[in-house]
Protein backbone atom coordinates (compact mmCIF):
# COMPACT_ATOMS: atom_id res chain seq x y z
CA UNK A 1 0.00 0.00 0.00
CA UNK A 2 1.19 3.78 -0.89
CA UNK A 3 0.72 5.61 2.16
CA UNK A 4 -0.11 9.80 2.71
CA UNK A 5 -0.63 11.22 6.01
CA UNK A 6 -4.63 10.02 5.89
CA UNK A 7 -5.07 7.86 3.20
CA UNK A 8 -3.70 4.87 1.83
CA UNK A 9 -3.73 3.77 -1.84
CA UNK A 10 -4.14 -0.08 -2.10
CA UNK A 11 -5.05 -2.94 -4.65
CA UNK A 12 -8.79 -3.15 -5.64
CA UNK A 13 -10.28 -5.78 -3.61
CA UNK A 14 -13.41 -7.45 -5.18
CA UNK A 15 -16.01 -6.24 -2.34
CA UNK A 16 -14.89 -2.63 -2.46
CA UNK A 17 -16.77 -3.06 -6.23
CA UNK A 18 -20.39 -2.70 -5.25
CA UNK A 19 -19.68 0.20 -2.99
CA UNK A 20 -17.76 2.31 -5.23
CA UNK A 21 -20.76 0.90 -7.84
CA UNK A 22 -23.38 1.59 -5.46
CA UNK A 23 -22.11 4.78 -3.77
CA UNK A 24 -20.47 6.26 -7.20
CA UNK A 25 -21.91 5.18 -9.99
CA UNK A 26 -24.91 4.89 -9.40
CA UNK A 27 -25.54 8.57 -8.37
CA UNK A 28 -26.03 9.41 -11.97
CA UNK A 29 -25.15 13.49 -11.60
CA UNK A 30 -21.70 12.10 -9.58
CA UNK A 31 -20.87 9.33 -12.24
CA UNK A 32 -21.87 11.87 -15.21
CA UNK A 33 -19.64 14.69 -13.52
CA UNK A 34 -16.79 12.16 -13.33
CA UNK A 35 -17.06 10.53 -16.13
CA UNK A 36 -15.67 11.51 -20.35
CA UNK A 37 -19.02 9.62 -21.49
CA UNK A 38 -22.68 9.33 -20.81
CA UNK A 39 -23.93 7.56 -18.17
CA UNK A 40 -25.52 4.67 -18.48
CA UNK A 41 -26.93 1.77 -16.78
CA UNK A 42 -24.24 -1.25 -15.82
CA UNK A 43 -25.20 -4.42 -14.61
CA UNK A 44 -23.70 -5.28 -11.21
CA UNK A 45 -20.60 -8.03 -11.85
CA UNK A 46 -20.78 -6.85 -15.58
CA UNK A 47 -17.01 -6.52 -16.83
CA UNK A 48 -17.32 -3.44 -18.39
CA UNK A 49 -18.28 -1.61 -14.76
CA UNK A 50 -15.94 0.95 -14.51
CA UNK A 51 -14.69 0.03 -11.00
CA UNK A 52 -13.45 -3.32 -12.31
CA UNK A 53 -9.48 -3.61 -12.39
CA UNK A 54 -7.73 -5.39 -15.50
CA UNK A 55 -4.51 -6.50 -13.85
CA UNK A 56 -3.15 -6.69 -17.66
CA UNK A 57 -3.79 -3.11 -18.68
CA UNK A 58 -0.68 -0.98 -18.04
CA UNK A 59 -1.84 2.38 -19.24
CA UNK A 60 -4.32 2.71 -16.27
CA UNK A 61 -3.59 1.69 -13.00
CA UNK A 62 -6.72 1.65 -10.09
CA UNK A 63 -6.54 2.23 -6.63
CA UNK A 64 -8.71 1.77 -3.84
CA UNK A 65 -8.58 5.01 -1.24
CA UNK A 66 -8.96 3.81 2.13
CA UNK A 67 -8.81 5.40 5.79
CA UNK A 68 -5.16 4.89 7.23
CA UNK A 69 -7.04 4.35 10.27
CA UNK A 70 -9.27 1.36 10.09
CA UNK A 71 -8.80 0.72 6.64
CA UNK A 72 -12.45 1.89 5.86
CA UNK A 73 -13.08 2.25 1.98
CA UNK A 74 -13.25 5.61 1.33
CA UNK A 75 -13.02 6.60 -2.52
CA UNK A 76 -11.30 5.62 -5.73
CA UNK A 77 -8.18 6.67 -7.41
CA UNK A 78 -6.38 6.42 -10.98
CA UNK A 79 -3.42 7.33 -12.97
CA UNK A 80 -4.61 6.78 -16.71
CA UNK A 81 -3.20 7.48 -19.90
CA UNK A 82 0.09 6.42 -19.00
CA UNK A 83 2.45 7.38 -21.48
CA UNK A 84 5.92 5.81 -21.07
CA UNK A 85 7.75 7.61 -23.76
CA UNK A 86 6.57 10.60 -22.84
CA UNK A 87 6.66 10.18 -19.44
CA UNK A 88 3.04 11.79 -18.73
CA UNK A 89 -0.08 10.76 -17.08
CA UNK A 90 -3.66 11.92 -15.81
CA UNK A 91 -4.83 11.52 -12.35
CA UNK A 92 -8.32 10.79 -11.77
CA UNK A 93 -10.14 10.51 -8.12
CA UNK A 94 -13.62 10.02 -6.49
CA UNK A 95 -14.38 10.60 -2.96
CA UNK A 96 -17.56 8.58 -0.95
CA UNK A 97 -20.06 11.32 -0.17
CA UNK A 98 -19.69 10.61 3.51
CA UNK A 99 -15.84 10.51 3.02
CA UNK A 100 -15.45 14.13 1.40
CA UNK A 101 -14.72 17.16 3.24
CA UNK A 102 -11.71 15.85 5.47
CA UNK A 103 -8.86 16.33 3.01
CA UNK A 104 -8.85 12.95 1.88
CA UNK A 105 -8.51 14.31 -1.91
CA UNK A 106 -5.50 16.23 -1.09
CA UNK A 107 -3.72 13.48 0.79
CA UNK A 108 -4.87 10.87 -2.07
CA UNK A 109 -3.47 13.39 -4.72
CA UNK A 110 -0.41 13.38 -2.97
CA UNK A 111 -0.19 9.84 -2.86
CA UNK A 112 -1.28 9.71 -6.50
CA UNK A 113 2.39 12.12 -7.06
CA UNK A 114 4.34 10.25 -5.25
CA UNK A 115 3.06 7.33 -7.51
CA UNK A 116 3.64 8.99 -10.54
CA UNK A 117 7.04 10.49 -10.13
CA UNK A 118 8.26 8.20 -7.81
CA UNK A 119 7.29 4.76 -8.52
CA UNK A 120 6.89 5.14 -12.18
CA UNK A 121 9.69 7.80 -13.05
CA UNK A 122 6.98 10.10 -14.99
CA UNK A 123 7.73 13.83 -15.58
CA UNK A 124 4.35 15.31 -15.92
CA UNK A 125 0.89 14.81 -14.14
CA UNK A 126 -1.90 16.28 -15.34
CA UNK A 127 -5.39 16.60 -14.21
CA UNK A 128 -8.76 18.31 -16.21
CA UNK A 129 -12.01 18.83 -13.73
CA UNK A 130 -15.08 20.71 -14.14
CA UNK A 131 -14.17 24.46 -13.41
CA UNK A 132 -17.04 24.10 -10.45
CA UNK A 133 -15.62 21.35 -9.00
CA UNK A 134 -13.41 23.52 -6.12
CA UNK A 135 -12.94 20.71 -4.00
CA UNK A 136 -10.47 19.05 -6.19
CA UNK A 137 -9.36 22.28 -7.90
CA UNK A 138 -7.96 22.88 -4.16
CA UNK A 139 -6.57 19.74 -3.78
CA UNK A 140 -4.97 19.94 -6.80
CA UNK A 141 -3.22 23.13 -5.93
CA UNK A 142 -2.35 22.43 -2.85
CA UNK A 143 -0.20 19.58 -3.89
CA UNK A 144 1.46 21.85 -6.59
CA UNK A 145 -0.74 21.81 -9.81
CA UNK A 146 -0.85 24.75 -11.80
CA UNK A 147 -3.59 26.15 -13.75
CA UNK A 148 -2.85 25.88 -17.33
CA UNK A 149 -6.13 26.61 -19.41
CA UNK A 150 -9.66 26.62 -19.24
CA UNK A 151 -11.38 24.20 -22.30
CA UNK A 152 -14.44 26.31 -22.75
CA UNK A 153 -17.48 24.50 -22.97
CA UNK A 154 -15.80 20.88 -23.50
CA UNK A 155 -17.68 18.64 -21.20
CA UNK A 156 -21.48 17.66 -21.63
CA UNK A 157 -23.03 17.13 -18.69
CA UNK A 158 -26.77 16.32 -17.67
CA UNK A 159 -28.03 18.77 -20.56
CA UNK A 160 -25.66 21.57 -20.89
CA UNK A 161 -21.84 21.91 -21.83
CA UNK A 162 -19.12 23.19 -19.01
CA UNK A 163 -15.86 24.60 -18.38
CA UNK A 164 -13.05 22.03 -17.95
CA UNK A 165 -9.91 23.36 -15.96
CA UNK A 166 -6.51 21.68 -17.05
CA UNK A 167 -4.04 21.32 -14.55
CA UNK A 168 -0.13 20.37 -14.56
CA UNK A 169 2.68 19.55 -12.67
CA UNK A 170 5.99 19.09 -13.62
CA UNK A 171 8.57 16.72 -11.48
CA UNK A 172 10.87 19.25 -10.96
CA UNK A 173 8.17 21.59 -9.82
CA UNK A 174 6.83 18.93 -7.58
CA UNK A 175 7.29 19.50 -3.65
CA UNK A 176 6.34 16.02 -1.76
CA UNK A 177 5.26 18.19 1.74
CA UNK A 178 3.37 20.55 0.07
CA UNK A 179 0.02 19.99 0.97
CA UNK A 180 0.07 21.61 3.77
Amino acid sequence: MLRGSKVGLRARHEDDIPILQAELYEDVVNASRASGGPWRPITSGSKDAPFVVDDKEQRHVKFSVVELDGGTLVGAANLWGIDDYNRSAHIGLELLPSSRGKGYGTDAVAVLCHYGFVVRGLHRLQIETLSDNVAMLRSAERNGFVREGVLRSSAWVMGEFLDEVLLGLLVQDWKPDSTG
